[in-house]
């Protein structure tokens, strides 16, 4: 079981690396080639699609994984998502065509995005095919379907780029054109590797049972659709193109940083399914143990993350970028990575929470945070622009991990939290003096992590029995 694990970290983290490394080559050409005021426009088209399918998963995406995990019979649960987003997508394709002849105007304005929903309608009937590798976790067919598209298009960008013949109808083409490939791979891998056959026969009973487990999901699909870029699409409302551009770079960039959760959390949302099956709020001691063992190391990684990129960016991003995108988001990309341990934080008590079955509460915490953070872009950003919409960010997250501190039935949740708030002061107290009292960004980047890790270990964060409890939760 052990090795097991290791190895689905080990696919999962080769996924998401290939995933955001490709997605920031993408978004480099893309901020370096273009004019911010293009470059904010593509992005808001984007944040405006990612959204829309967001909330048309309608939450389903994650009661599937789920369910197959429990042991569902994947055909049948396969046959009704996929009929669910055939319809849900094309429907709303259709509307957002016919808003294209009902007001022109805007829609001069935002061609990319009807052009730019082509692709991301690909991708959302995609997802049922990966959704369900996951539920198996079959974590190799998923790292093929999940990286066709990024790959394809960083290849073509950068190819177009060394030509330089990169342009807003190139990247639309390309985008269109590499999220078109990504459904064709996943369907030949879902059919013809994992072996689960393709129906698009609707079962009346079956979907009704799936939508109505799904519907507190559903809100949560909604405010966490919406919440991850809810700052995006306000930015090119309420302020301009350029600062979209400005913001969203630094966001991306943060997003990137965020890739150990993403590949942690791949995996554990099976495997405390399985854990969490059957039992009651009151797990084992020894258990809980464990999983605060793990939590601790998780938050460690979040600091140190943190701490590394508010060291590196204003040299490297600055270097990078011709003074594009450095100093100018300084303060914001320091706000943003303030949010991580609290990220990690919270998705790991989601998952938990979520392997419980506990929808509603989850649903209520990010109704929460989603009012809270909309409250604050709609606020702060006429007046601090980036830095009001990241603030806004900021108070949001840490309001969410209030909230499933107080809700989350574990027993020592408390106690071991607040000892976890070490973790970042620490990265706080690493990164100011490196500033201080080195300030050449090279030699931070070597000094700053090793007093990090001596500050942990002082405070005993890091302990020597952190190993042998990471094997046991291994075992889950």
């Amino acid at each position: 079981m052990k090795r097991k694990f290791l190895h689905d970290i080990s696919i999962n983290t080769l996924q998401v690396v290939i995933v955001q490394s490709c997605g920031l080559v993408i978004f480099y050409l893309l901020s370096t080639r273009l004019g911010k005021n293009e470059f904010g426009e593509i992005n808001w088209a984007l944040a405006v699609l990612l959204t829309a399918f967001g909330i048309l998963a309608f939450g389903i995406d994650q009661i599937a994984v789920r369910r197959i995990a429990s042991g569902a019979d994947s055909a049948k649960l396969l046959s009704n998502y996929a009929t669910h987003v055939l319809t849900a997508g094309c429907g709303f394709y259709i509307i957002l065509w016919i808003s294209s002849i009902v007001f022109p105007a805007f829609f001069n304005q935002h061609q990319v995005l009807l052009l730019l929903g082509i692709g991301k309608l690909m991708i959302f009937f995609s997802t049922p095919f990966k959704q369900l590798a996951t539920g198996l976790e079959k974590f190799k067919p998923l790292l093929l379907m999940a990286v066709t598209s990024n790959v394809l298009r960083a290849l073509a960008l950068t190819v177009f780029a060394g030509m330089n013949q990169l342009n807003v109808q190139v990247i639309v083409i390309i985008f269109i054109a590499g999220d078109l490939a990504e459904l064709l791979v996943s369907l030949f891998i879902m059919q013809g590797i994992l072996k689960v056959p393709l129906k698009l026969k609707w079962n009346k009973s079956e979907y009704r049972g799936l939508v109505k487990e799904a519907l507190p999901q559903f809100g949560v699909a909604i405010f966490s659709s919406a919440l991850s870029r809810l700052d995006w699409i306000f930015l090119g409302i309420l302020a301009s193109n350029v600062i979209l551009a400005e913001y969203s770079f630094a966001y991306k960039v943060f997003e990137v940083a965020t890739l150990p959760m993403l590949v942690i959390a791949l995996v554990l949302i099976p495997r405390f399914t399985k854990l969490f099956h059957n039992e009651t709020d009151k797990i084992p001691e020894a258990k809980t143990a464990d999983l605060f063992v793990l939590l601790r190391l998780e938050i460690i990684v979040a600091s140190l993350v943190a701490l590394f990129l508010n060291i590196l960016w204003v040299p490297v991003i600055d270097l990078i970028t011709e003074h594009k995108y450095g100093s100018v988001n300084q303060t914001t990309i320091l706000l943003l990575s303030a949010s991580m341990p609290f990220l990690y934080f919270n998705n790991f008590l989601w998952t938990i929470n979520f392997a419980k079955g506990r929808l509603k509460m989850i649903f209520y915490v990010f109704l929460i945070s989603f009012l809270i953070n909309l409250l604050g872009d709609i606020v702060l950003i006429p007046f601090f622009k980036a830095e009001g919409a990241a603030v806004a960010y900021l108070f949001a997250i840490i309001v969410q991990s209030v909230i499933y501190l107080k809700r989350t039935n574990l027993a020592g949740l408390m106690k071991n939290s607040l000892q976890l708030l070490i973790c970042p002061l620490a990265a706080v107290v690493t990164g100011i003096m490196a500033t201080k009292f080195i300030g050449v960004w090279w030699i931070n980047m070597l000094v700053a992590p090793a007093f990090f890790v001596l500050l942990l270990y002082l405070t005993r964060q890091i302990k020597f029995t952190d190993w042998p409890a990471f094997k046991r939760v291994t075992h889950l």
